[in-house]
């Protein structure tokens, strides 16, 4: 059974950072793409950044440039570096993995306010 945890969501207030982290467990033969997506109360879910497993990455307008994915392949963990948060940024974060399937995690929480 394949299962991804996120840590790292919190409180934060605008233009500080948080660093979250999605580990894979359970039995994996190779994990291609993973990334990370978010929901926002009342909207719907947003795409935030992906990372192949050569480590090409993609990232969402609204995130470009503030927010950079990366991935241990050792540790079979992703994490999204979170800089220069805003209020707009609060939401509940998930990652995703494809191992064959696409398998996702539960979610974690990010709060940006004063």
């Amino acid at each position: 059974q394949v299962q991804l945890v996120e840590s790292g969501g919190g409180l934060v207030q605008p233009g500080g950072s948080l660093r979250l982290s999605c580990t894979v467990s359970g039995t994996i033969l190779s994990i291609n793409a993973m990334g990370w997506y978010r929901r926002a109360p009342g909207k719907e879910r947003e795409f935030v950044a992906r990372i192949t497993s050569f480590g090409y990455t993609t990232y969402g307008d609204s995130v470009q440039g503030r927010f950079t994915i990366s991935r241990d392949n050792a540790k079979n963990t992703v994490y999204l570096q979170m800089n220069s948060l805003e209020p707009e940024d609060t939401a509940v974060y998930y990652c995703n993995a494809e191992i064959g399937g696409l398998y996702w995690g539960q979610g974690t929480q990010v709060s940006v306010s004063s």
